[in-house]
């Protein structure tokens, strides 16, 4: 506890943060003053909280939030601490997940956090703390891209890169609650795992030339940028339509699009009230499950970060925080 001018003790918190840009072993648990919720703000006690690859980028280059100190963290679930000025949708003791607004509003490698009260809805029944925490980002990247902006509808045929991989295999699952056909690239060994997430069929980029293997596709979701991106665009047949959910690099790509008479775009999620209502109602029809393929408690954020960066993890990393 910190004193406060009234020499009343101010309660304090655990939080990961860093004082340099770098390498995993940047971060480290620090003490800090427990958040108060403003105006159309919640405090949340976070019980769980989802690593993802934006935390590691931002970890070591800053990202959008420039020079540390911060406290990173999109993904949330936990209870309603306390409410702030004009909250009716939440109150004390409600268990709710929700994302942060992206890209200024992280924090929630945290004991507690703060955040509009529209960011968060209920945590849907049956899906544990663990897994809720894992899946607000993941999930409203893949909803913004396929159902906002491509509106992938029933019969067409998506190919999902990465498709193993967190907005990957949550992606896979929406687009087949959509009706589509769905192709994705991933590794040979998970194979298995993105067919049990429903994908009708599975391309080894290490091995096979998605270009070739993936023809007359309506809706490409781009997780990998770069030349994956450019190349995707001749899979796709006149009016189809790419989705990038990586803004860098995108120079080539719209004129390219319009020689082949197809259409490009990019995007960064943003928190929506709206969409992870709609995921949570996927959750709770049986449609979606989020895979969480390891967890770690809040000190070892550090090696959460390393395994992440391997680039070999199926689904989602994530924190715990309470038991």
């Amino acid at each position: 506890m910190t004193k406060n001018n009234g020499d009343q003790p101010e309660p304090t918190m655990r939080a990961i943060s860093q004082d340099t840009l770098g390498e995993p072993d940047v971060l480290h648990e620090i003490e800090t003053a427990r958040p108060k919720p403003g105006v159309g703000q919640i405090l949340v006690a976070v019980h769980a909280a989802g690593v993802n690859p934006t935390d590691w980028k931002h970890r070591a280059t800053g990202g959008f939030l420039g020079k540390p100190p911060f406290t990173l963290g999109w993904d949330v679930s936990g209870v309603v601490e306390a409410v702030g000025i004009g909250v009716a949708l939440h109150k004390p003791g409600d268990e709710v997940m929700g994302m942060l607004p992206y890209p200024y509003g992280a924090g929630s490698h945290a004991e507690y956090v703060t955040g509009p009260a529209r960011a968060f809805v209920p945590r849907p029944a049956g899906l544990g703390h663990v897994e809720a925490g894992a899946l607000p980002l993941v999930s409203l990247t893949a909803w913004q891209a396929l159902v906002d902006l491509a509106d992938v509808q029933p019969g067409q045929r998506v190919l999902v890169h990465a498709a193993a991989g967190g907005v990957g295999h949550v992606a896979v699952q929406i687009a087949k609650a959509r009706g589509a056909y769905v192709l994705g690239t991933a590794s040979a060994p998970k194979h298995d795992f993105v067919r049990s997430l429903g994908a009708d069929e599975v391309i080894d980029y290490r091995t096979q030339d998605f270009v070739a293997e993936a023809r007359d596709i309506d809706v490409v979701l781009d997780t990998l940028g770069e030349e994956t991106r450019l190349r995707s665009l001749e899979v796709l047949r006149p009016g189809g339509v790419l989705v990038s959910i990586l803004p860098g690099g995108f120079g080539e790509v719209p004129p390219r699009a319009a020689e082949l008479g197809v259409r490009a775009t990019t995007m960064l999620v943003e928190h929506d009230q709206a969409g992870l209502r709609a995921v949570a109602g996927l959750v709770e029809a049986g449609k979606l499950t989020v895979h969480v393929s390891e967890t770690y408690p809040l000190a070892d954020a550090a090696k959460a970060h390393e395994a992440g960066e391997t680039g070999r993890v199926a689904g989602k990393l994530v924190l715990t925080v309470r038991p």
